[in-house]
């Protein structure tokens, strides 16, 4: 996707007077959500909803102490160096070439992806793809830098967990995964009581491709999941297919020998989601009976931001099942427009 209106680079200048944040520790999640508009033709409709979204937006916190080649271990997932992280990306980005910048950072920050809930990861993957397939513009590198510097500010390893009994699909993995003991609390309480996980896949990925091939298959499972699962939690689950879907679209600007580790840090980031927020059992859902096109255009009128980034994710995988569980998720998240 290039954005030849101009309001993908406008949006984001307009962004990044904000900081990552509202709340002490709620996402801004306007950035990923007018790149998901714009790609899939909204970019009429993208001021609009940034004037209504505009009351949740924050200024960016005030510096602290500057991160450097030097400090920065003990800065990483100190959320008061937020701006801090965000200025020292900046330069970094500046200074030299962004994929060299993200391949360097990756393996550092991936083990930390339920960083802010998973957030920090998923902008990360929407400024990715959109430099990818478009020119690298001073506001998209930028983009990248918030992106990088909000997910260093918010690292946060998982607990050690043990493995459960390997799993032979993304989808039995899912559904293996034993929920927290107390569905009850923000995210922290509940990843904080997180144990095993089901080892998948089976065996370790045979090389760059297959590692590729499972995470493709686990963003499938997990967005085809939420039309089952979606009411145990229709906000948080989206996350259990967006941030996976952001490690597969950041793997073709990665080195390929880092594809394997991010196959890795995906599963644990959607196996973590799926046990703090899931239900007792499924629920029936309707198949969707519209096309692509216009299942976007229902969700872009919605506005909700989970709703327009998860129906973004479930356009990705395009199949009936995806489609309908795009549907779920404009039915059952609430609208903002």
């Amino acid at each position: 996707m290039d954005d030849t209106t101009g309001t993908l680079d406008e949006a984001l200048e307009r962004l990044h007077l904000s900081g990552p944040e509202r709340d002490g520790w709620l996402s801004n999640h306007a950035p990923m959500a007018v790149e998901a508009l714009v790609r899939h033709g909204q970019a009429p409709t993208v001021h609009r909803w940034l004037d209504h979204y505009g009351a949740k937006l924050e200024d960016m916190p005030d510096t602290f102490t500057p991160v450097t080649a030097v400090n920065w271990r003990e800065a990483l997932g100190d959320p008061r160096r937020i701006a801090d992280w965000t200025a020292y990306f900046g330069r970094e980005t500046a200074e030299r070439p962004w994929r060299d910048v993200l391949a360097e950072w990756w393996p550092r920050l991936l083990p930390g992806i339920a960083a802010g809930a998973t957030h920090p990861a998923i902008r990360v993957g929407h400024s990715v793809r959109t430099l990818l397939e478009g020119e690298a513009t001073a506001p998209r590198v930028r983009e990248l830098a918030h992106g990088l510097g909000y997910w260093a500010a918010r690292h946060q390893p998982l607990p050690g967990l043990a493995h459960l009994a390997p799993a032979p699909s993304a989808a039995a993995a899912l559904e293996a995964v034993p929920a927290v003991a107390e569905q009850s609390g923000g995210i922290l309480v509940r990843l904080g009581q997180l144990t095993a996980f089901p080892r998948w896949p089976e065996r370790p990925p045979a090389g760059p491709d297959a590692a590729r091939a499972a995470l493709e298959e686990l963003v499938r499972a997990s967005t085809h999941r939420y039309a089952t699962h979606g009411h145990g939690e229709p906000i948080m689950l989206v996350h259990a297919a967006t941030a996976p879907n952001a490690v597969l679209r950041t793997l073709p600007a990665l080195p390929r020998e880092l594809w394997a580790p991010s196959l890795a840090g995906a599963w644990a980031a959607s196996a973590a989601v799926t046990a703090a927020y899931t239900p007792a059992g499924p629920a029936r859902f309707t198949p969707a009976a519209t096309t692509a096109e216009e299942l976007f255009e229902r969700a872009a009128a919605h506005g909700n931001d989970h709703t327009i980034k998860f129906t973004d994710t479930a356009l990705d995988i395009g199949d009936e099942t995806a489609l309908a569980a795009a549907l779920r998720s404009i039915e059952l998240n609430p609208p903002a427009l």
